[in-house]
């Protein structure tokens, strides 16, 4: 007869058949499978820690979103986000539904390029963009979004050289209601020096003027500030054709929208609060056709999302090391599962379940990672059940910039596995090994 793990008694509060004030369940359900693949069996195959993706949950959502624009806007086109997850597998599923690329360095255009991206289809984005990562460009006819006057005349200087007519956009940052603002990137709307670029660029005439850019911020859950935003850019652009008579052919709204995470602090779940795709397109669609542009000629809506597009499709699962109770009396349990794998635990509350069913009494337990570090902290505070060493437990939503923002810090990096459509699992990333580490070392000749 297995011996029983002990749990700690305490007492608790019970309200039978009724959930919290909160409206959350008072205790977690496991989660056993991701699309018919146990957590267990994954974990056995491919090692521990795992990120899984699902192919699936990426199409799914791609269709849903580009559904929700499609039916209130008549033009629109996406732009996958490389810095949200350059995987080339999770690239090319969404370059597959149609989505053109989005990039903000050198690398990252050249991994568009490699993942099959015609040049044309490419927005280069960012205020690091090389010499050579701008002719790169201006041969391969891409969108270059100019982020300040110094871009604008290396592409000027570069324009002469190669006789080529660089089409180009400018990026535009505004009040847009939510502070504090993102004035960083770009020419500021309200100061003028977004029109001091424009009249700088059309009097030159070495450049094709062919959209304007607006990236207004990170995880926005005002939508009312996207209307906002669009309603400013489509005056500009209304304002160049009465000007100078040139059609602008696009209005880039960048990304941003909120994934379903939960953000540190928020008093709700990020289930309840954060808009719909819907929502958004709502509020971008009538900044845009409620200007004084022209509806008969509107300009393509460019959408460059990322993290609500990709954040759902990913888990990552893991492994308890040990438990022990810290000097306050409260629990803690270490799992194999750092801030080095998982960077967006410094701002969200992730969704966390035990992966196999366990006891229903909780107790409020910190949640730390392996690392020798004392920032390694998954999760402060969660009522989770006991889970004893060995057990397997699923981080969920965590597709969007943990597989970009990762570190090789005292682990090394693990799989990442794609569930294609059919539940089949794919290495689509190899784990580390010393060899990957030391072979970028070099040796001086003394110390060999």
């Amino acid at each position: 007869m297995e011996k029983k793990q002990f749990e700690r008694p305490y007492i608790k509060k019970l309200q039978a058949g009724m959930p919290s004030k909160f409206g959350m369940k008072s205790r977690v359900e496991p989660l056993t499978h991701i699309e018919d693949n146990g957590v267990g069996d994954l974990i056995k195959e491919f090692g521990s820690p795992l990120f899984v993706i699902s192919e699936n949950t990426i199409r799914d959502t791609y269709k849903k979103a580009l559904h929700a624009f499609s039916i209130r806007y008549p033009k629109v086109q996406f732009a996958w986000s490389y810095k949200t997850n350059y995987l080339d597998a999770v690239c090319r599923v969404f370059h597959q539904e149609g989505s053109w690329a989005e990039v903000v360095s050198g690398f990252e255009y050249d991994k568009a390029l490699g993942n099959g991206v015609k040049g044309s289809q490419i927005i280069f984005n960012g205020p690091d963009k090389t010499d050579e990562d701008l002719k790169k460009a201006v041969e391969n006819d891409s969108l270059i979004h100019i982020d300040h006057f110094d871009e604008m005349y290396s592409i000027l200087a570069l324009s002469e050289k190669s006789g080529k007519k660089p089409k180009v956009a400018i990026r535009v940052n505004m009040d847009t209601g939510v502070y504090p603002m993102w004035d960083r990137f770009g020419f500021n709307y309200e100061n003028g020096d977004a029109w001091d670029a424009i009249n700088r660029m059309m009097i030159n005439e070495k450049l094709e003027l062919v959209g304007l850019h607006s990236h207004i911020g990170t995880y926005m859950m005002s939508t009312n500030s996207y209307k906002v935003a669009a309603g400013k850019l489509a005056d500009l652009a209304h304002g160049i054709e009465k000007k100078y008579g040139v059609h602008i052919k696009y209005i880039d709204i960048g990304g941003g929208f909120a994934s379903k995470n939960t953000l540190k602090g928020a008093y709700y779940p990020g289930t309840d609060t954060t808009p719909s795709f819907g929502e958004y397109a709502e509020a971008i669609s009538s900044g845009i056709l409620n200007s004084e542009l022209d509806p008969r000629n509107l300009p393509t809506l460019i959408l460059e999302t990322g993290r609500a597009l990709i954040d759902d499709a990913g888990w990552l699962l893991g492994t308890v090391i040990a438990n022990k109770r810290l000097s306050s009396g409260n629990r803690a349990t270490i799992v194999d599962v750092g801030v080095n794998l998982m960077f967006t635990s410094f701002w969200y509350e992730h969704e966390i379940f035990p992966a196999a069913p366990v006891s229903e009494h909780l107790e409020e337990t910190t949640l730390y990672g392996p690392l020798c570090m004392n920032i390694d902290v998954l999760r402060e505070a969660i009522a989770f059940p006991l889970l004893k060493k060995g057990d397997h437990f699923v981080i969920r939503r965590v597709g969007a910039y943990n597989m970009t923002q990762w570190m090789q810090f005292i682990t090394l990096r693990p799989n990442v596995v794609l569930l294609d459509t059919e539940g089949k699992p794919h290495v689509i990333r190899k784990k580390e090994t010393m060899q990957n580490i030391t072979e970028q070392e070099v040796l001086p000749g003394h110390l060999t």
